[in-house]
């Protein structure tokens, strides 16, 4: 048996034919944001819209609170901790500076109160106070080393936590794409603790009501945003981390190395109009349609169509050529007999370019029964092979 490959790319007649969509001319619509750095992702199908200097390891500033926070959200999970847990506070803990929930050593602030206020206040005290609390040594360090751990896990190959809240630190760095992972993992994996991104303000005992606000500027502008973390500092510049949904869809971007407050608010509600209406869901492969037809060995026909299983749909921009390229395979001829719904090959379809391409693999079927060739058609074919092993295939005639 040979082994057929066809590989179509967008240039192709015949790949406008195969996903029934038809790519403008135009040029690919690129988004210039003004950040230093950025990354965009359609959560439900995980198509990277955006990525800017994605994978270089800059300072996170406060973002990288959010590894802090999965930390707590999976021992939560384990049982290791529960929201009612009370929590010491080192003298450590307590020096921070900063933006704090103004702890001191004789509090026992709970879990839950921990995690608000690090959400909420971004409270530095409240950071290292619950990374203590997950230590396998009780320290901030030890804290760390398990963290980077968990990043790599994650598959945050950028990503070097030396603290727990993002103070600036030499070799304390976090790539956008890697705190886009954080961000998927966390609304992912713990729904139950992300209502408290979207809420706007926490004061722990009346100790700091000036600093009880949200700093992410997109909650409460109607926009279907609901987490999750800012962050500044003079290295850094101003960043977020945000999320929003609207209609089905949900948005995740990371952005980082902005001028200010202003510019950060400003080309946050950008990012998220231009990834809500600049991308459309479209159908590019049916259910049923034939690919192509494959020679059938020993059956009562000389040959069986096969189609995709399912229907495939897949974000597309509004303007411009996708990145999208389709491959089929197959093992040809195939042996009688064959059922209808027998697969026979696979199809593969790529949208994306260099690290973000996103492969879909859809099984080919075979649309008919194909039963085994009687008497004659077994004669004819053992013939067939013994004059082609004696003299050579046959010439196919071709058209000239």
């Amino acid at each position: 048996m040979g082994f057929a490959l066809f590989t179509w790319t967008r240039n192709t007649a015949i790949l406008v034919t195969l996903i029934g969509w038809i790519a403008s001319t135009a040029v690919a619509q690129g988004y210039d944001t003004e950040a230093t750095a950025a990354y965009v992702i359609d959560h439900g199908s995980g198509q990277v819209l955006l990525a800017k200097n994605a994978d270089v390891p800059l300072p996170p500033a406060s973002m990288s609170k959010l590894m802090t926070l999965l930390m707590a959200f999976e021992a939560l999970r384990d049982g290791r901790l529960n929201l009612e847990t009370r929590v010491g506070v080192s003298a450590h803990a307590m020096s921070f500076g900063g933006s704090t929930m103004f702890l001191n050593t004789t509090d026992r602030p709970t879990v839950e109160d921990l995690i608000r206020g690090i959400i909420i206040v971004s409270g530095n005290d409240a950071s290292v106070a619950l990374a203590e609390a997950l230590s396998p040594d009780g320290t901030e360090a030890g804290f760390a080393r398990i963290a980077t751990e968990r990043a790599r896990a994650l598959g945050m190959t950028s990503t070097t936590i030396l603290n727990a809240s993002g103070w600036p630190m030499p070799g304390h760095v976090m790539s956008m794409r890697d705190l886009g992972i954080l961000a998927e993992e966390i609304i992912t994996a713990h729904p139950q603790y992300y209502r408290y991104f979207v809420e706007t303000e926490f004061d722990y005992e009346n100790r700091a009501p000036a600093n009880r606000f949200n700093r992410n500027p997109l909650l409460g502008l109607g926009i279907g945003a609901d987490g999750l973390k800012t962050g500044h500092t003079q290295e850094a510049g101003f960043g977020l981390v945000g999320s929003a949904v609207q209609g089905s869809r949900r948005v995740t971007f990371v952005i980082t190395g902005l001028p200010s407050a202003e510019a950060r608010a400003r080309e946050s509600e950008r990012i998220l109009n231009w990834a809500f209406r600049q991308f459309v869901e479209r159908q590019v492969v049916d259910q049923g349609r034939e690919m192509a037809r494959l020679p059938v060995f020993m059956g009562s026909g000389p040959d069986v169509a096969i189609a995709p299983a399912h229907d495939l749909s897949l974000l597309l921009p509004v303007l411009g050529e996708p990145p999208l390229s389709a491959e089929i395979s197959y093992v040809s001829p195939v042996i009688a007999p064959i059922a209808v719904g027998d697969t026979l090959g696979e199809m593969v379809v790529r949208l994306g370019e260099g690290d973000d391409v996103i492969e879909h693999r859809i099984p080919l079927l075979a649309t008919g029964d194909v039963a085994e060739g009687g008497i004659a058609v077994r004669l004819r074919t053992a013939l067939r092979a013994i004059l082609d092993e004696v003299l050579g295939p046959t010439p196919t005639p071709m058209d000239g």
